[in-house]
């Protein structure tokens, strides 16, 4: 048993000469605590598709571990929005561990049973409850986060707490390559990487802390005198909220929360949709070979991390907090990297290179920043279900609409037409943006 998932009531009033000490040091635990955590959380989040190829030896098709595959994205997107609302008036800590140790379990069952691999139907039931169980990830940090960290700080600090998917996912091939070592079997991809994951989850319980108020501290945004600029500050806002409260008065009336949720929609869709089609397209049209188009795919993933930093730093000390300037900027860039990709001919592959490391590192920063500016546009004890609202429509819409939609499209229409979609959907993106910055001091 994980334990009480109900947010611990408020200690006791730490001494005032003590509150500056303890802050410090819980910053950087809890800090540490998500970050690993969430790194965890891929670990177990994409092993899958490093078992796929021995699949395919047993005799399924593409066709049929795509379709299971499938099950992770959507049932992410459902569970971050739905999941978010149950974190909200959760225990972060035990929250983010529960979901994770689950998540870990699913992996473990799927390598050891045989069962679980022993059909399409199986497959994808246990990684659409896999999906499910990831959802429990990203909200309690987003909670943890928007309860220790001010508004004016929080573009930065969770730019770098972003990194940790490009670390935990770029651990998972090493992790795969120690299992085949160690056991010669291509079922301990699945299940190692689950067994490292609970170590992860009950890090998590030894580093995470719900709120500053549950360790005797004040609220973070009196402790450094650094308030929302999106709304005024109430007291009240200390305070859990009902759920219909949650769902009715901050999120579904939350005008600028629904534009950035459907720019999210169009974000995603440009990254899913250049990252997705890569490999197929630098093949069909640029003439790459296999081993070009891996690099050229592994290159867009690493540029994230730098990006990422740059736009979350932007936010917080060229733009004062606010987020959509600095979303926008990097998403005009995006759209010209993805031009220039489109359009330069077969036979410099230098360029396509430089430009799929360009977009990589434009595109995650506006990833990120619509999480954090979900953040900002609702109380703190919301913060979750506002995060998985946006996540939502990234998932669900954007990113299933990229490989449904632009599949489809270029099936019929070629690549042109494609690529086409992706430029519309970033100036859909930046328009939507813009419309939360003209009203954002009155949301």
């Amino acid at each position: 048993m994980i334990g009480p998932l109900k947010p611990p009531s408020h200690q006791a009033a730490l001494p005032a000469e003590k509150v500056d000490s303890t802050y410090r040091r819980l910053r950087y635990q809890v800090f540490l605590g998500i970050f690993i955590g969430y790194a965890g959380y891929y670990l177990v989040r994409r092993n899958f598709t490093l078992a796929m190829p021995n699949l395919i030896e047993l005799g399924y098709s593409k066709a049929d571990l795509g379709l299971a595959l499938s099950g992770v994205s959507i049932a992410y997107g459902l569970s971050k929005f739905i999941m978010g609302s149950v974190s909200d008036r959760s225990n972060a800590r035990a929250f983010m561990a529960l979901g994770l140790t689950c998540s870990a379990g699913v992996m473990i069952f799927m390598g050891v049973a045989p069962v679980a691999t022993s059909s399409v139907a199986m497959m994808f039931a246990l990684l659409l409850l896999n999906g499910w169980f990831q959802g429990m990830g990203w909200p309690p940090s987003g909670r943890v986060m928007a309860h220790w960290f001010s508004p004016g700080e929080r573009g930065t600090k969770m730019a770098i707490w972003n990194v940790a998917h490009n670390i935990g996912g770029g651990l998972v091939g090493p992790l795969a390559i120690l299992a085949m070592a160690m056991f010669a079997d291509w079922h301990a991809i699945l299940y190692l990487h689950g067994f490292f994951a609970l170590g992860v989850a009950a890090f998590i319980l030894l580093t995470v802390r719900d709120t500053p108020q549950s360790q005797g501290l004040p609220a973070i945004e009196l402790h450094r005198n650094d308030f929302p600029k999106a709304f005024d500050y109430d007291p009240d806002h200390e305070h859990e909220f009902s759920a219909r409260d949650i769902f009715i008065k901050y999120v579904l009336r939350n005008r600028l929360l629904w534009f950035i949720a459907v720019a999210n929609l169009f974000v995603y869709f440009v990254r899913y949709g250049v990252l997705d089609w890569a490999p197929t397209y630098l093949g069909e049209v640029k003439r790459f070979s296999f081993a070009d188009s891996g690099w050229a795919y592994a290159f867009y993933e690493f540029a994230g991390i730098p990006g990422t930093l740059l736009c979350g730093w932007m936010s917080d000390k060229v733009f004062g907090g606010r987020r959509a300037p600095a979303s926008i900027v990097f998403m005009l860039a995006t759209m010209i990297c993805v031009v220039v990709y489109w359009l330069n001919p077969a036979g410099n592959p230098r360029l396509d290179i430089a430009m799929l490391i360009g977009i990589g590192f434009f595109i995650y920063g506006p990833v990120m920043l619509i999480g954090v500016h979900a953040l900002d546009l609702a109380p703190k004890k919301a913060a979750g279900t506002a995060a998985g609202f946006t996540g939502l429509f990234g998932y669900v819409g954007g990113a299933v609409g990229a490989s449904v939609i632009i599949g489809a499209v270029v099936d019929r229409a070629g690549w042109d037409a494609g690529f086409a979609l992706i430029v519309g959907a970033c100036v859909a993106a930046m328009a939507l943006l813009a419309l939360t910055m003209r009203n954002y001091q009155h949301a």
